[in-house]
C-alpha cells in the first residue's frame, strides 16, 4: 500500500499522448525527470501508444534478437531502463509514470509490484484474471505475458514503466525473444475479449494507477508544459 494511504491524494497530471514516437516520448521524460531534480513537481502519467520500435535495457546484449540488428523491421534503441529487449508498436498502450518515490515509498521492489497491481486490476475490471510469476516481471494470463514492466529510478524519479499488449500486431515480436524470455509467449488482451480498443481500457488503466497509489488523477488536455 502505497504510505500516502490514508491522507488526501496527491494529483497527479495525466497526459493522453496519442500515438507518438518514441524519441520524442524519450526526450520528453528526461525532461520531466530534470524538472524533478531542479524543483518540486507532480506527479505525471504519460499514456502513449508507439508506432512500431524495440528498445534494449541499459545492461542487455545482442543475445535476444533473432535476427542482425540490421534487419529488423523496425528502428532499435538502447535506454536507460532495466530488464532486456521488448517491442512497442499500436494497439499497445504504454504507460511513463514521471513520481517521486520520495513522495510515496522510495523502495523499487515495492514500485514495480504496484505497477504490476495495476495492471492486474485493470485486466481484471474486464473480467481477465492476470498474475505474477514468481522470479520475473511482468504480468501473465497462463502462459501469455500481457504486460512488460521496464523502468529507471534516479535519485527516486522515476522514468520509463509499462506496457499492456490490448490490440496490437504481434508479428514484431517474432524478431525478438521478448524480455528475454524464450519459454513463455506474448499475449494480448484481444485473445480474452475480442474487439476490445485501446480507447476502451485507457481511462480503465488510469482508474487502477489512482487507486492503486492512492493519487487524485488530472486529466490535461495538452501535452506537459513546455515541451
Amino acid at each position: 500500500m502505497d504510505q500516502n494511504h490514508g491522507k488526501l491524494p496527491l494529483p497527479c497530471e495525466v497526459y493522453d499522448l496519442g500515438v507518438r514516437p518514441f524519441v520524442e516520448v524519450w526526450q520528453w521524460q528526461k525532461t520531466l525527470v530534470q524538472r524533478h531534480r531542479e524543483r518540486p513537481q507532480p506527479d505525471r502519467l504519460l499514456l502513449v501508444e508507439h508506432p512500431g520500435v524495440y528498445t534494449l535495457g541499459q545492461g542487455s546484449t545482442f543475445d535476444h534478437l533473432k535476427v542482425p540488428a540490421e534487419s529488423l523491421p523496425y528502428p532499435l534503441f538502447r535506454i536507460e531502463r532495466g530488464g532486456e529487449v521488448t517491442h512497442h508498436c499500436p494497439g499497445q498502450l504504454v504507460g511513463y509514470p514521471i513520481l517521486n518515490l520520495k513522495q510515496h515509498r522510495p523502495d523499487l521492489h515495492w514500485y514495480l509490484r504496484q505497477l504490476e497491481a495495476v495492471l492486474i486490476h485493470t485486466l481484471a475490471q474486464f473480467g481477465v484474471r492476470a498474475e505474477r510469476q514468481a522470479g520475473l516481471t511482468g504480468v501473465w494470463v497462463g502462459d501469455y505475458k500481457l504486460a512488460a514492466i521496464g523502468i529507471k529510478v534516479s535519485r527516486w524519479v522515476t522514468m520509463h514503466g509499462f506496457a499492456l499488449n490490448i490490440c496490437p500486431n504481434l508479428a514484431g515480436f517474432q524478431a525478438i525473444v521478448p524480455c528475454g524470455i524464450a519459454d513463455k509467449s506474448v499475449g494480448s488482451l484481444a485473445q480474452f475479449c475480442p474487439g476490445i480498443t485501446v480507447e476502451t481500457v485507457r481511462p480503465v488503466v488510469v482508474n487502477s494507477f489512482a487507486q492503486v497509489f492512492g493519487v487524485q488523477p488530472l486529466i490535461q488536455n495538452a501535452a506537459p508544459p513546455g515541451l
